[in-house]
């Protein structure tokens, strides 16, 4: 392989006496025009070989044609609409519909009309509480940077003027009046897409006036926070604000709107836990926290006294991680059993009135309906089950399928088993695999692994449209559950942060040499893949153990541990990592496995596709960039060293049909290629 050239920098930082050069830190600058025309020669570099493959084009035109089905979201009821999201198959984005009870469907809102080439989506819509006022955001090239648009839902005509720079933000509707939004200040131009943001501030907007004008509520110089959001109860009685500085732990706040200049009371003043009201009756708050529960539990507690000492259990924590939802008046407890969902059925008064039956292992999600609703729906998938959507009685417990899934797959001849595996530490850890029946397992056949171990995050069955060109062609999908997630809860969240990074790695290596061992795949058939969070696990992966896969898919990952801090919302995500200016052990733990840092000179790596855009505010594409440059330099095997960057594509929300059909087709390309198969 001939790679551009990179030019390198003298560049260096020094961490508790300790000297670390960064010889690509101009990369960080995506803005410049060396840094572009870098960008321009790596694509075209990737491209090239891409381009050689064979059968790169048949994977692409195969794919098209298993992704053109009409695909559906659960419905929702809006004032007197019911609302659905439908793609008609290779649409670029979902189309928004709705209909009366008796009516036709009609279109909402097209967001494929929102831009030419379909790479500005919509992000997100709130109604207000009588359904006549719908505020929506949109993101321009997958940027975490949105604008709000606000409708009559009647005529579709617009109200106000467009509000713009909104940041990771709900909009929470107070009547007909206006709506509560988050946002930072915008960073200074030429640092749009990767300045700190690093104070959070919770705005209302009253409609008919400027933005300009909008009245801060929370957050600023008074109570500075990274992160806060709101929204207000059903009955809109209760703003309840929530604040934190990380990922993981958040203060709570509630104000009674029906009290006239009433205070902002605080219910929790600490960041030690997790909390949300999740619905109230009257003057009883529903608390879903994981105080003193690490697999969390709902309480109750009265707003006259709503201090965590006079919380009362209304649905104890168990042994299965809980996650609760409301609707027609009850409460749904969807618990995760081994990264699988059980959901049950409660009053308000906590009593269990029914336990959901699914159609099998997997995921179930939705339950969600206001409280006058007689029905709602849920959508259940596993990576054999292709997403369903399913009616669901409220008052009998009874389910019905509602849409069933299009695509052309046949459930029946794939299997997918769960298994578990002892990681470095003797730590038991689970993992699906799915792949044919009757497959012969001698090692020789294609397999991903493909991981995450973040943030709380669980990583719960999901079919993948994608997946089945692997599948189809005698290769096996397998996801371990690693520590760092929240499959079992803080505890094993916590046991892979920080000082304990180091094991969701080991659980991650542990899990291939599983595979190996039990000859699912070998080293020769064996790729690793994960985004964001899962592509620091690539990353980190590849560099301590080369010689254990033969293809490595880091995408949008954070490969350099010693400044991720450094650039947009990284500040926040130090929960889980910590920083390189926390202590000398902190920093000698980040420096020993951080990607970018780890790569060695000498070293016969994995044939490696990096993936990022241009676009990406969340984990800036100066990572991959850097991470890609270093290791091209650094490569001695024959293995292929490529980076791929998409173009008007952010983190991965919002992307184009056309952008992931594109993106998919390559891996598959280059995985088959690498390992020597055919197509």
């Amino acid at each position: 392989m001939i790679y551009p050239q990179t030019k390198k920098g003298d560049v260096a930082d020094t961490y508790f006496g300790t000297s670390v050069g960064d010889p690509y830190r101009w990369l960080e600058d995506d803005q410049a025009a060396d840094t572009k025309a870098w960008v321009k020669e790596e694509n075209k570099v990737t491209q090239a070989y891409l381009s050689k493959i064979p059968y790169r084009d048949a994977i692409k035109n195969h794919l098209q044609e298993l992704w053109n089905y009409e695909k559906y979201s659960a419905p929702f009821k809006e004032g007197a609409y019911t609302y659905f999201y439908k793609n008609n198959g290779l649409q670029n984005q979902s189309v928004l519909y709705r209909q009366t009870e008796k009516g036709e469907p009609e279109v909402f809102l097209d967001p494929n009309k929102f831009s030419a080439d379909g790479t500005t989506s919509l992000a997100g819509i709130d109604f207000s509480k009588d359904g006549s006022l719908a505020a929506y955001q949109i993101s321009e090239g997958g940027s975490d940077w949105r604008k709000v648009i606000v409708l009559q839902t009647a005529d579709k005509t617009i109200v106000g003027d467009t509000l713009t720079d909104i940041k990771f933000s709900g909009l929470a509707w107070k009547g007909k009046e206006g709506f509560y939004y988050s946002s930072y200040d915008k960073p200074k131009a030429g640092s749009q897409l990767s300045g700190l943001t690093q104070y959070h501030k919770l705005y209302f907007h009253k409609l008919g006036t400027s933005q300009s004008d909008d009245k801060l509520i929370f957050g600023g110089e008074q109570t500075p926070r990274r992160y806060i959001g709101a929204y207000l109860t059903e009955d809109e009685r209760f703003l309840i604000i929530s604040a934190a500085n990380s990922t993981t732990g958040n203060e709570l706040y509630f104000q009674d709107l029906g009290t006239p200049g009433s205070a902002i009371i605080p219910i929790v003043s600490d960041f030690n836990n997790e909390h949300g009201v999740i619905d109230n009756v009257g003057s009883k708050l529903y608390i879903f926290t994981n105080l003193n529960a690490p697999n969390y539990r709902l309480v109750t507690v009265d707003v006259s006294n709503p201090g965590t000492a006079n919380w009362k259990d209304l649905i104890p924590e168990t042994e299965n991680v809980l996650q609760v939802s409301t609707g027609g008046g009850k409460i749904f407890a969807e618990y995760l059993k081994d990264a699988t969902s059980l959901v049950k059925q409660y009053n308000m008064e906590g009593k269990l009135e029914h336990a959901i039956k699914l159609p099998g292992l997997g995921t179930a999600s939705g339950f969600n309906a206001k409280k006058h609703e007689k029905e709602t729906y849920y959508t259940f998938t596993s990576y054999v089950y292709p997403a369903t959507i399913f009616k669901y009685d409220i008052t009998s417990g009874k389910s019905t399928a509602f849409k069933k899934a299009g695509v052309k797959f046949d459930p029946s001849k794939y299997e997918s088993k769960q298994v578990f595996f002892n990681s470095k530490d003797g730590t038991k850890v689970p993992m699906i695999i799915t792949y044919k029946k009757g497959l012969k397992l001698d090692g020789h056949n294609p397999t991903i692994l493909y991981g995450y171990g973040g943030f709380n995050v669980s990583l719960t069955p999901a079919f993948s449209v994608s997946n089945i060109i692997l599948m189809e062609h005698g290769g096996i999908y397998a996801v371990p559950n690693l520590r760092g997630g929240g499959e079992y809860g803080e505890k094993w969240h916590s046991a892979g942060t920080k000082m304990n990074k180091q094991n969701v790695f080991d659980d991650f290596i542990a899990a291939a040499e599983y595979l190996i061992a039990n000859k699912y795949a070998s080293k020769d058939y064996l790729a690793i893949s994960g985004g964001s969070n899962g592509g620091l696990l690539v990353g980190a992966a590849m560099t301590q153990r080369p010689d254990l896969f033969k293809v490595a898919f880091p995408a949008v990952g954070v490969m350099d541990m010693l400044r991720y801090n450094k650039f947009t919302a990284g500040a926040g995500w130090a929960y889980d990592y910590g920083t390189a200016e926390d202590s000398k052990e902190m920093f000698e733990y980040l420096y020993k496995y951080s990607p970018y840092q780890a790569l060695k000179k000498g070293t016969a790596y994995p044939a490696t596709l990096v993936t990022t855009a241009d676009h990406d505010d969340r984990v800036v594409p100066a990572h991959s960039f850097k991470f890609a440059a270093r290791l091209q330099e650094y490569q001695s095997g024959k293995a292929p060293v490529l980076i791929r960057i998409e173009t008007k594509a952010g983190h991965g929300a919002g992307k184009s049909t056309a952008q992931v059909i594109s993106e998919q087709a390559d891996k598959w390309a280059f995985l088959f290629y690498n390992m020597g198969l055919k197509f």
